[in-house]
């Protein structure tokens, strides 16, 4: 006697199966798309933006590394790994270009 209740309560609808399936999962899917196209989506335009950023990286470009430091790009070559940065007057220091985080643009004195 038992048994046929409890399996009645848990048998799904014949005809509203699909709409069931949707009800159950429905959050689920919602919260996976709002965590896509607030987090994931902006965050690959970034690193698209930046990685062109970096790819036309030329003299006289001011950049920031991954350390915080502020420099000015002195040489770069297309598609080298390194590149030259004046960090204070007659200091320049050779950088990985992946190490640059962000790149403010053409300094004036260039």
């Amino acid at each position: 006697m038992f048994i046929s209740e409890a399996f009645a309560q848990t048998a799904a609808p014949a005809g509203n199966s699909l709409l069931v399936n949707l009800v159950q999962y429905g959050p689920i899917l919602l919260i996976v798309a709002v965590f896509y196209f607030l987090l994931i989506l902006p965050q690959q335009k970034q690193q698209k933006a930046l990685k062109a950023k970096l790819n036309a990286l030329k003299r006289g470009d001011k950049v920031v590394t991954a350390g915080g430091i502020i420099g000015l790009v002195k040489k770069t070559a297309e598609g080298a790994e390194n590149v030259e940065v004046e960090i204070a007057p007659n200091v320049v220091v050779s950088v990985v270009r992946s190490t640059i985080t962000t790149v403010l643009g053409a300094s004036d004195k260039a």
